[in-house]
């Protein structure tokens, strides 16, 4: 799939986060993008680029979530020779790359605390020290950076440093879901169907019926404009008269009659958990009066463990979870009463 470039919609949401998207582009500050999955971040933070005057100097992606993270300071600030096992060479990071232009870091909210602390040096200070060097480096770059999380709260929750989160904040462009943009969700569609009545070979678009258009604007869209032009995609390809309007359309493509029937089995599974993880049946202590209480507990303690094991199956692991149990202190149990065999 091609990369989509054009901004398509007429909203007034969606126009005012392009609008915003166009001003703060002529400002060399950092800029937040805020959205859903599928909203269109990754076109904002192009555009806050082409419309900068850093707009012939390097544009470099980083996308987060795609760094272990061991490895996303080495991919940042790039590393020396030997400073770790395989670096064989120096290497320049995303920010050297990035000298110049701009540098967009997608999925922010996945980086690691150590790694935050290392951005705000480099956002604070302009400049960056590589993995294994003692000196760093000055560097001119310009950080636009998206997440679909909401970095305040997880400020709160100790999960994001609060002084990086104030130097990448200059401008919030928070962009509107599908289902919040009235209005776009047919004129998306028609766009996305045009294109790909072309792909197939119609020689004209024959447009929607009325119950395509109804079950578009009653759907949610989750995905928002990505799950709708792979719905409407979807729907051309599938539909076998190009004279007569689109009128069937699979939000599910998975939906079908003998798909794996995962529920039923997840329902299975979960009735087995709650089985063993049940608190298993007290035997009844023998009648009449005890005469050695150590030896009724201990008597007590050890046909419990011989009935919650018998009904795990003799899995040492899954009785201890039943019983509240870590795993060294079943074992202990077992070997004390003699039930390890």
């Amino acid at each position: 799939m091609e990369r989509e470039t054009q901004f398509i919609g007429q909203s007034a949401a969606f126009q005012d986060a392009v609008d915003r998207a166009s001003q703060a582009a002529l400002l060399d500050r950092p800029v937040l993008v805020i959205g859903e999955r599928g909203t269109g971040k990754e076109l904002i933070a192009e555009r806050l680029h082409r419309l900068s005057t850093r707009w012939d100097r390097p544009y470099v992606i980083m996308n987060c979530a795609a760094m272990p993270e061991t490895l996303i300071e080495s991919e940042l600030f790039g590393h020396e020779a030997g400073a770790f096992t395989g670096a064989t060479r120096s290497r320049a990071g995303r920010f050297e790359e990035a000298d110049g232009g701009t540098l967009f870091l997608d999925e922010l909210a996945t980086m690691s605390m150590g790694a935050q602390e290392r951005l705000l040096r480099a956002v604070e200070y302009g400049e960056i020290t590589r993995v294994g060097a003692s000196r760093p480096i000055r560097v001119d770059v310009r950080i636009v950076a998206a997440t679909n999380e909401h970095l305040p709260a997880l400020v709160e929750e100790n999960r994001f440093r609060a002084d990086l989160l104030d130097r990448l904040s200059f401008e919030v462009i928070t962009l509107p879901p599908l289902r919040a943009r009235e209005g776009d969700i047919e004129v998306l569609a028609t766009y996305f169907g045009q294109r790909m009545a072309a792909v197939v070979g119609w020689d004209e678009w024959p447009g929607f019926g009325p119950r395509a258009l109804a079950a578009m604007e009653g759907h949610d869209w989750p995905g928002n404009v990505r799950e709708l032009r792979n719905v409407i995609e979807r729907a051309v390809y599938r539909w076998g008269d190009p004279t007569k309007p689109i009128d069937a359309l699979s939000f599910d493509p998975f939906a079908s009659p003998w798909q794996p029937t995962v529920r039923a089995a997840k329902a299975e599974r979960a009735n087995a958990a709650a089985s063993v993880a049940a608190p298993p049946a007290a035997p009844s202590p023998s009648p009449g009066p005890v005469s050695d209480l150590r030896a009724a507990v201990d008597s007590y303690e050890k046909a419990i463990l011989a009935d919650t094991m018998a009904r795990c199956r003799y899995n040492q692991k899954v009785a201890a979870e039943a019983l509240g149990l870590s795993y060294d202190q079943i074992r202990h149990a077992l070997k004390k009463h003699g039930l390890n065999q």
